[in-house]
């Protein structure tokens, strides 16, 4: 995978290509609830927070919330929101979390995991972070565990390479499991529609997922020019409904 530096790319339209919907965020957060502690308020951490499209729900529905970030832009695109109370960013990655051990009752790391350069010591730093019996929620797409993404077909390789970014399911679990976390869950969440086909290919040309920067520039425009065409058949249609892969880890 081609590491991204989103200080000199892709910051400037990020939080406009990967906005939610309203339906789209709870639906997120009811299953975030269903994994989490009934108690609260519960003490969170959002673990590659980028500019924030979960932080502060997340802290409006369960209590106080950090968001860890090592792109600077990113996290002043987070910091230009209007913040509910018991929100901060700080400079951070999932290797080096700036808060004191034990201290956070869960961790969401949300399409964050497979940019992870150091994942064992990711995963020792978590431990350090979370308190026993704390929760990760990592959505994060696996290998073999993967969305096929209606507009992946139309990019040469698009399937292929969109899963080649991520590890397989029982890897991870391997890893944490190896460490002494257990699985406490994996299910898939039903994400309602964000719109309209052309909708999604307006965001799609901003570039912003990870995919693209494994394709080069020829792939691009072969891939934009075929998905351009078939948008255009019926440019109204809405985005189909995706199963995605919600894994929960307990720590020790």
């Amino acid at each position: 995978m081609r590491r991204i530096d989103y200080d000199t790319e892709q910051y400037r339209e990020y939080a406009r290509s990967r906005a939610l919907t309203e339906q789209q965020l709870q639906a997120w957060l009811s299953a975030f609830e269903a994994a989490l502690p009934a108690r609260g308020p519960l003490a969170g951490l959002d673990v590659g927070s980028g500019t924030g499209r979960f932080t502060p729900a997340l802290a409006r529905a369960f209590g106080p919330v950090t968001g860890i970030e090592p792109s600077a832009r990113m996290r002043e695109d987070a910091q230009m929101q209007s913040l509910p109370p018991g929100v901060r960013y700080l400079a951070g990655s999932a290797e080096d979390i700036p808060v004191q051990p034990g201290s956070a009752d869960y961790v969401l790391m949300f399409l964050s995991w497979h940019h992870v350069q150091d994942k064992p010591g990711a995963i020792r730093e978590l431990s350090r972070v979370l308190r026993p019996g704390g929760r990760l929620l990592m959505r994060a797409n696996f290998s073999d565990h993967h969305p096929r993404y209606w507009w992946l077909e139309h990019f040469p390789r698009g399937f292929e390479v969109d899963a080649s970014l991520f590890q397989p399911l029982g890897e991870v679990i391997a890893m944490f499991t190896s460490a002494g976390w257990r699985v406490a869950d994996f299910s898939t969440v039903t994400e309602p529609s964000s719109g309209t086909r052309g909708d999604m290919l307006e965001r799609l040309r901003l570039r912003t997922g990870s995919f693209f920067a494994q394709l080069s520039p020829d792939e691009q425009a072969v891939g934009f020019r075929r998905l351009e065409q078939a948008v255009a058949a019926d440019p109204g249609a809405p985005v189909p409904v995706s199963a995605e892969p919600l894994l929960t880890l307990e720590r020790p």
